[in-house]
């Protein structure tokens, strides 16, 4: 189907928003009025230019206040119509939206209502135009769809049908199937939005919190499956209001929302991409640095073995049973230790990238030789680097023989990499989750907000259904920014996490400081015995509990912007010690200005 995106949704010029839509690959767009007020150019350059862009521009909204208003006031509507109609004539756009009305109804009547859209549609028809009208949440009488359509099959004109907008639908919990009762012929446009699921005023809410299909908690999917089953054969466009989108870059935003319609039409069905199963695991994490020096000492204290070192790359690889870390130095002059890439396996490392590829997302370079293996790779949106390998479970070839000179392992109390912890700029994270849940099938958990020394760290975790492959994305405090970077961090799994701490303990490793007002306060909630309670004061480790487990863990010191964690799961804890989340940040915050 074709697609198209309303003007608002991006920042910048009119003219550099036609310019970045057609660049993202929309066909068309919807002129948002105020961006045609704001511009320089006249109707007739804008519509030359879309031209040019191969764009055509589907929709110029909104038009406001129509309907439900005494005569004297309808008299004004018809006045403010025409020249919006003759304006639309320049442009060489032949439908607008009409807004049900929130400020100068005073009528509520939809017979009234449907005789003032009847004798806008004369005026309409007579210019070449249709009005599309639409339920807005907040409409002072109409904020239903179903009310809407009513009112338009009363009006009974061939210029006057419905929009249909996700956002006005689900926010206000109306039952979309409705919607299959409508013809298609009289559903003139489709406005799509998702939404985080806020409890909140719906104006508010519509204003500064949509987001792209696949970032919030909408159920487009079934949403858009109603629509279609009209016979609906206008485009999929998205009307998102939203402030961070408005504030960055108008091509990565148009490039973020095209990817995000062709996932939903991945998951409607309508334009199927290559199917992909979830990641069976992780394959590999990667820190990068000028010196990753320290963060070798800090892993031979957990127990790692250093394997080696690459033969073409200035990389060095240390494992722990599955869990597999490279230390690499290449291209990194005067960076700090971060997490700059995490390797995933995949049932088919070519399905996976072809899935990558059809949604757009960067590829990544790096030099291959030809006796080493090729791992596609994908630029998530902060900069992370995403490659596929081959699930051990498929294939036993590997990229570890490539690293040589280090030593053979022995035994492993670690059993993998529980989690990764990557945290994300304040602008780039709903793309983020976008990003993981289209590209690697990851599904989304409920967020949340943690509370550290200086704010609010803002939380959500994207996991495969078994578990075996977990992401929590973090959006740190504004404060961070002009700091060195919030640290990012891998969690690796053990069935012994006691054992594990002792170990690297008795290696030199210096658990993170947790205040003793921790542990009294584990003695008061959970009631554990006095002798585990020493021995998690001792080596640092904490705890937490729910219905189905428990959980203890402990971390490392910070090393420039990374840190490790050890988890022992028992039971059915499916969690990540979430309780445990601000003593964690207020020790690192001690650590960090002792430091």
């Amino acid at each position: 189907m074709r697609t198209s995106i309303a003007t608002v949704c991006l920042s910048g010029t009119l003219s550099e928003k036609l310019r970045a839509a057609a660049d993202a690959g929309f066909d068309g767009v919807e002129v948002f009025e105020p961006d045609l007020v704001a511009s320089p150019e006249s109707p007739e350059e804008v519509a030359a230019l879309a031209a040019r862009l191969g764009l055509t521009l589907d929709l110029y909204q909104p038009f406001r206040d129509a309907e439900g208003v005494s005569e004297e006031e309808f008299a004004l509507v018809l006045r403010r119509a025409r020249a919006k109609f003759r304006l639309m004539q320049r442009l060489g756009t032949d439908t607008m939206l009409v807004c049900s009305n929130v400020a100068t109804a005073t009528v509520d009547d939809d017979e009234v209502s449907a005789d003032q859209l009847r004798r806008l549609g004369d005026e309409a028809a007579a210019h070449g135009v249709r009005l599309a009208y639409e339920a807005l949440a907040w409409g002072r009488y109409v904020d239903d769809y179903r009310r809407a359509w009513r009112i338009v099959e009363l009006a009974d004109h061939p210029a006057v049908g419905v929009c249909l907008d996700s956002f006005h639908i689900l926010s206000r919990g109306h039952d979309p199937a409705a919607i299959e009762q409508i013809p298609g012929a009289k559903v003139f446009f489709l406005q799509l939005a998702d939404a985080p699921a806020l409890t909140m005023d719906v104006l508010s809410w519509s204003r500064h919190h949509r987001l792209f299909p696949g970032e919030g908690a909408f159920d487009l999917a079934a949403f858009l499956g109603h629509v279609l089953r009209t016979g609906y054969d206008g485009p999929l466009s998205l009307e998102v209001f939203n402030d961070v989108f408005r504030q960055t870059d108008v091509r990565r935003t148009a490039r973020q929302a095209r990817r995000s319609l062709t996932w939903l039409e991945d998951v409607a069905g309508t334009h199927p991409l290559p199917e992909v199963a979830e990641p069976t695991g992780f394959d590999f994490v990667e820190v990068r640095a000028e010196d990753t020096g320290d963060v070798d000492v800090l892993l031979g204290q957990l127990g790692f073995t250093f394997r080696g070192r690459h033969r073409s790359k200035d990389a060095r690889l240390w494992t722990e049973g599955p869990a597999r870390v490279v230390c690499n130095e290449q291209h990194a002059r005067d960076r700090s230790p971060t997490l700059a890439a995490v390797g995933f396996e995949v049932t088919s490392p070519p399905t996976s990238a072809a899935r990558a590829t059809a949604l757009r997302a960067p590829t990544v370079y790096r030099r291959t030789l030809a006796d080493e293996q090729e791992l596609p790779a994908f630029a998530a949106p902060d900069g992370t680097e995403v490659f596929l390998g081959a699930s051990s479970a498929v294939v036993d070839a590997s990229w570890v023989p490539e690293f040589a000179g280090g030593h053979e392992p022995g035994a492993a109390l670690l059993t993998g990499i529980d989690h990764v912890n990557l945290a994300q700029p304040w602008q780039s994270f709903d793309e983020a989750v976008l990003f993981y849940s289209s590209v690697l099938g990851l599904r989304a958990d409920a967020g949340q907000e943690v509370p550290a020394p200086n704010g609010l760290v803002r939380s959500q975790v994207l996991r495969s259904a078994a578990g075996s492959c977990r992401i929590a994305l973090n959006v740190a405090p504004l404060v961070w920014e002009s700091a060195a970077g919030f640290p990012q961090h891998v969690a690796f799994r053990t069935d012994d996490v006691v054992a594990v701490a002792r170990r690297a303990v008795a290696r030199g490793l210096e658990p993170l400081g947790i205040g003793r007002n921790y542990y009294d306060d584990l003695v008061a909630r959970f009631g554990l015995p006095d002798d585990e309670i020493e021995t998690m004061a001792e080596l640092g480790l904490l705890y937490d509990r729910d219905a189905s487990g428990d959980f203890t863990h402990f971390y490392t010191a910070t090393i420039g912007g990374v840190f490790f964690e050890v988890v022992q799961r028992r039971g059915g804890y499916d969690g990540y010690g979430a309780p445990n989340a601000g003593v964690r940040l207020a020790a690192q915050h001690r650590a960090q200005h002792r430091t």
